[in-house]
């Protein structure tokens, strides 16, 4: 995977590389961690991993995790425990080439935290607030980010 320069220091570059397995199956490598992206057997896949918006939002969860816990910690407001759970809906006619009008990604996605804690309502809706504003998953699921993509034939 190729990286391009940025003349801001602040980025923070992270990067994966993937190989295909087959047509569902795919064996990614982030840093020193590999796992499988695949589809379900009822979508024609072996059923290995999760398929990609499952990761989506498993990988949006991991952010709300860290933030949450980040934002709380800065607030001295005690997380006891921090659930999530999150849904997607999409509509898959455009992926399987059936219609070009939906959307290829979510339509909508639904965040439920619950988080044990003793701190007043006040307190719990000023660090839900800084959570959705500071997660990078979540903002860029919500606002369009640029993506460059390039092809190289072999």
């Amino acid at each position: 995977m190729s990286q391009q320069a940025t003349t801001d220091e602040r980025l923070a570059t992270f990067a994966v590389q993937a190989e295909s397995e087959g047509p569902t199956h795919t064996v990614v490598q982030a840093r020193d961690f590999e796992f499988s992206v695949d589809e379900p057997e009822h979508l024609g896949g072996s059923n290995s991993g999760p398929n990609p918006v499952e990761y989506l939002l498993g990988a949006l969860a991991g952010c709300l995790n860290v933030v949450g816990h980040t934002v709380a910690d800065e607030m001295d407001m005690p997380v006891d425990d921090l659930e999530v759970d999150i849904e997607g809906d999409l509509d898959p006619a455009k992926f399987l080439g059936k219609d070009p009008e939906p959307r290829a990604g979510y339509q909508t996605v639904r965040v439920d935290l619950s988080v044990a804690t003793d701190a007043d309502p006040s307190t719990v809706e000023t660090w839900l607030e800084s959570v959705e504003e500071r997660c990078p998953l979540s903002d860029n699921i919500a606002n369009t980010t640029p993506i460059d993509f390039t092809v190289d034939t072999e």
